[in-house]
Formats: C-alpha cells, sequence, structure tokens
C-alpha cells in the first residue's frame, strides 16, 4: 500500500513534466529534445539554491523560471535561426549539459540531505507536539496542489485569445498567421511555458529525491510522452482540461506500472528499457485497434454469408 501511494505521489510530480511535453507535442506539434536538458537544469538551481541556504520555495520558482530562458533559446534558434526544431532542441540539451555542471559547481550530484526543502517546510507547518505530519502525506499534499494550480492556469490561459492562437498554430500555421498572428512568437512562448513547467517537475523531483544529478534528465521525454499516451489511449481527446487531466492520469498510471514491475524483480537498471517498450505499445494501440476493426468488417459478411 505504501508502495502504491509513493507511485501516486511520484505520478503527481512527474505530470507536471507531462504537461510540459503535451505542449510541445500535442498543441505546438513540435518535437523538443530541450526536455532532457531543463528537467535536470531546474533539478540543479533548486538544489544550489537551498544549498546556499535559499528559500525553497523560492528555489523551486527560480527553477521554472530556468526553464523558461531554456524554452526561449530553443525557440529562438528555431524561428530566428532556421535551425530545425529537432536539431535545435538537441543543441540546447548539450548545452545544458555544462550549464548544470557548472550551476552544482561542478558536482555530477548534489544531496539535499538536512536541507530544508518544500517537502519538509510542509512537514514543519502541519506537524504538532502531538503528532508528526509525514513525509509521504507532505509529498502527496504537493503534488496535489502542485497539479492544480498548473492545470487550473493552464486552463485559463488556453480559454483566452492567447490560447486558442496558440494552439492554432500547432494545428494550422498558415491560417492563423494569415490572421495576423505571429507564428514565430507563439513557438517561442510555447517553449517557454513547456520547458517551464519541465523544469519546475526538475527542482520539485529533485526535492522529492533528496538531491540533484546531473544525469537525471536522461529518458524524461520517454517518461513524458508514455504519460501523454498512455492518457490519451484510456481517456481520449476532448477538450482542453480533459486533455490535461488525462496527462496526469497517465503519469500517475505509469508510475503504478514501474513501481510494480519493480516489486516483482525487475532491475533498476532495466527501467529505461522497459519506458521505450511501454511507450511503443501505447503508440502503436491506435494502429491496432484500426487493424482489428478492419479485420472484423472484413470478416462479417463471410459470417452473414
Amino acid at each position: 500500500m505504501a508502495s502504491f501511494l509513493s507511485a501516486i505521489s511520484q505520478g503527481l510530480l512527474w505530470s507536471i513534466l507531462a504537461i510540459g511535453v503535451y505542449i510541445t507535442y500535442r498543441v505546438l506539434d513540435f518535437a523538443d529534445l530541450t526536455t532532457e536538458g531543463s528537467f535536470p537544469l531546474g533539478a540543479a538551481i533548486a538544489a544550489q539554491c537551498i544549498v546556499n541556504g535559499g528559500n525553497p520555495f523560492g528555489a523551486t520558482m527560480l527553477s521554472f523560471i530556468a526553464g523558461l530562458v531554456a524554452g526561449f533559446v530553443t525557440g529562438v534558434l528555431h524561428t530566428k535561426l532556421k535551425i530545425p526544431g529537432l536539431l535545435a532542441g538537441i543543441l540546447v540539451m548539450t548545452g545544458l549539459y555544462s550549464i548544470n555542471l557548472r550551476v552544482m559547481g561542478g558536482k555530477a550530484n548534489l544531496p539535499l540531505l538536512k536541507q530544508k526543502t518544500v517537502i519538509t517546510s510542509v512537514v514543519e507547518f502541519f506537524s504538532t507536539e502531538a503528532k508528526a505530519f509525514s513525509t509521504a502525506n507532505a509529498v502527496m499534499l504537493v503534488g496535489v496542489l502542485s497539479v492544480v494550480v498548473v492545470i487550473l492556469i493552464l486552463w485559463l490561459m488556453f480559454s483566452t485569445e492567447f490560447g486558442f492562437a496558440l494552439r492554432a498554430t500547432g494545428d494550422n500555421p498558415r491560417m492563423i498567421s494569415a490572421l495576423g498572428v505571429n507564428t514565430d512568437i507563439m513557438v517561442i512562448l510555447g517553449l517557454m511555458i513547456s520547458n517551464g513547467l519541465i523544469s519546475l517537475s526538475g527542482g520539485l523531483i529533485a526535492q522529492y529525491n533528496g538531491y540533484s544529478d546531473v544525469g537525471m534528465g536522461v529518458g524524461t521525454i520517454v517518461i513524458g510522452l508514455a504519460s501523454v499516451i498512455i492518457g490519451e489511449v484510456l481517456l481520449g481527446r476532448r477538450g482542453m482540461a480533459w486533455c490535461l487531466v488525462s496527462v496526469v492520469v497517465g503519469s500517475i498510471l505509469y508510475r503504478i506500472i514501474i513501481a510494480f514491475v519493480l516489486a516483482n524483480k525487475l532491475q533498476p537498471t532495466d527501467l529505461k528499457l522497459f519506458s521505450s517498450i511501454v511507450l511503443v505499445i501505447c503508440l502503436s494501440l491506435p494502429a491496432a485497434k484500426e487493424w482489428y476493426r478492419d479485420f472484423i468488417n472484413r470478416r462479417s459478411p463471410k459470417t452473414k454469408a
């Protein structure tokens, strides 16, 4: 039961990254690999600020701002310098590796043991002399509040003219450009929002894990995509609010699957392979459904005959 609740808590924190991936993958139709650099960037900045005595909530917000900058650089490389989106993301991701090492003082790993984090702050706030507030409950509370705030802000944003223009930029850039909208600015802003959320997730995950590691961004794009696809396969694609909720559900289910597999003796070193297999299965489900539907339709006339 404890591992199940832990998986839900982790899924909530990781779902913020998944929502960021959703914005680039589904809204902008942009293959952005900056994710694997902006995620550890948020973790590095949050950890370094906390180690140096900074306010953990302020450190978490700084991680979000750092992600905005990373997304801005990717957007400018793509829209202004005409570098293909995939390559622009790879270039920024590669550059961020060195920047992340610089931020962490040249160390590959920066521990947060005995440091005051967002999670420990919540524990202290709700604890009383009679009863201590558990860390598990604190993580769950931080995850729920963070996800609710992010979804509410994004839902309100996508309900505005700016939000509609951003979605139209991914759906039909020629049409929205003909209406006088600067699609380059829309792409840049979309990438900023996406990577800001991804970096924010990195800051929260670092505080949850108790450390920041320069390699913790490896495979994050697969985790984000798996969460998006799992949510869409199970809940479908309807309104924007529904899609955002489905991403959160997908992230939680992904973490539950991981926890179940680890409980059944899978080596932690095999998780990346397992994540890739899960993503392949999820991506192939629509094609499998179509194939099955065609197969049934071809057999129907013979059955009737």
